[in-house]
């Protein structure tokens, strides 16, 4: 009797932790991206209202995201030149409109928050992406299962899709990289493979995960850590091929679980984003400027093109008949010069030719 009543015991705290991993999973911290903008190019960010500064201080934010799905780069806002084009995510901005969730505070009185929806033309960021070299991860983009099993103190269980809400923080994060994680069904046998989720055997894993497609899977065990909070350990796998391995301590479970997602979404990128070599590569090129006439000319063209997002930094040769001649240093080739300058109304490109004219 004493036994029956421990095991009913255990099993309730179990049911209870999982029960708070649902509950836990689908509350959101201040500045979390909402889950809803699906698309490659549709980002949704929280906004404190709906003037105009901080409208456009929420498109670049949502900008931010979108470069960061197209890429597959978590710092696509860190390389160079295109730190300018967010100060412009306006421009670029296909449409928008705003959504209100109602929440409680920690005393229970009700809170309104503000989410800006915005949804950008897909052209003219993959012209960016393609001036500035960034790399594009394609689609159609793969769905890896999620082998995910938790472990409270009392034994690692599978999370399978009876137990989605407990997986909302790393399935989430994946749509927000910009792909989609899938997870077992749960069959009596696929509950069999914790052992090998726990103990990183990755090729019994892989058998496990036959059935479905792609042959791609990211396997996590996650387990309080000894000195609080929790750990999670992951490892993605491609093709039977393990492509990462990293391990994660935070404070909470949803921290360390969305760790998943990122990771296996820098594996992805790593392999399957390609630069475009449309706009040519990196280097220093010398180009010639005709119809810099005086003094206001010459200055009026160096301001130009040091707001250029492709010319990290510039240096003037000589002057000759022909005209200035400018040894420009670029984040692409002429190529992508070409395709900044043909947006603007200060220069005009040659086709093919290292040639520029002031207008």
């Amino acid at each position: 009797m004493q036994q029956a009543f421990r095991m009913g015991k255990a099993f309730l705290s179990v049911a209870v932790l999982w029960l708070a991993f649902g509950t836990a999973f689908a509350q959101r911290t201040e500045g979390d991206v909402v889950a809803g903008a699906r698309g490659l190019y549709e980002a949704e960010v929280k906004v404190n209202s709906q003037g105009e500064s901080e409208r456009n201080s929420g498109f670049a934010r949502a900008m931010t995201i979108v470069l960061g799905k197209i890429t597959g780069d978590r710092s696509a806002a860190s390389r160079p030149g295109v730190g300018q084009e967010l100060r412009r995510a306006k421009d670029f901005v296909k449409s928008y409109d705003y959504k209100q969730d109602e929440g409680r505070s920690t005393t229970g009185a009700p809170t309104f928050n503000t989410t800006l929806v915005v949804r950008f033309d897909p052209d003219e960021i993959d012209a960016i992406a393609a001036t500035l070299g960034l790399p594009v991860w394609a689609e159609p983009r793969p769905k890896p299962v999620l082998w995910l099993a938790i472990d409270d103190g009392r034994g690692p269980r599978l999370v399978a899709l009876a137990q989605t809400n407990a997986a909302r923080a790393v399935l989430d994060r994946a749509q927000e990289r910009g792909y989609r994680l899938g997870l077992p069904s749960g069959s009596a046998a696929e509950q069999a493979a914790v052992g090998a989720i726990w103990r990183g055997d990755t090729a019994a894993v892989a058998r496990a995960s036959s059935r479905y497609s792609p042959p791609m899977q990211l396997i996590g065990k996650l387990y309080r850590a000894k000195g609080g909070g929790w750990t999670a350990d992951w490892t993605f796998v491609d093709s039977g091929k393990v492509l990462s391995t990293w391990t994660s301590t935070q404070p909470d479970a949803r921290r360390a679980m969305a760790t998943g997602a990122d990771g296996a979404a820098d594996a992805l990128s790593r392999k399957y984003a390609k630069r475009s070599t449309a706009a040519g590569e990196a280097g220093r090129y010398t180009v010639q400027i005709d119809g810099v006439r005086n003094a206001g000319d010459y200055i009026r063209l160096m301001s130009y093109l040091q707001g250029l997002p492709v010319v990290r930094g510039m240096a003037p040769v000589r002057a000759a008949p022909e005209g200035l001649l400018v040894e420009l240093d670029l984040i692409t080739g002429l190529p992508g010069l070409r395709n900044v300058v043909a947006k603007g109304d200060v220069l005009l490109a040659e086709a093919d030719q290292p040639v520029l004219h002031l207008r």
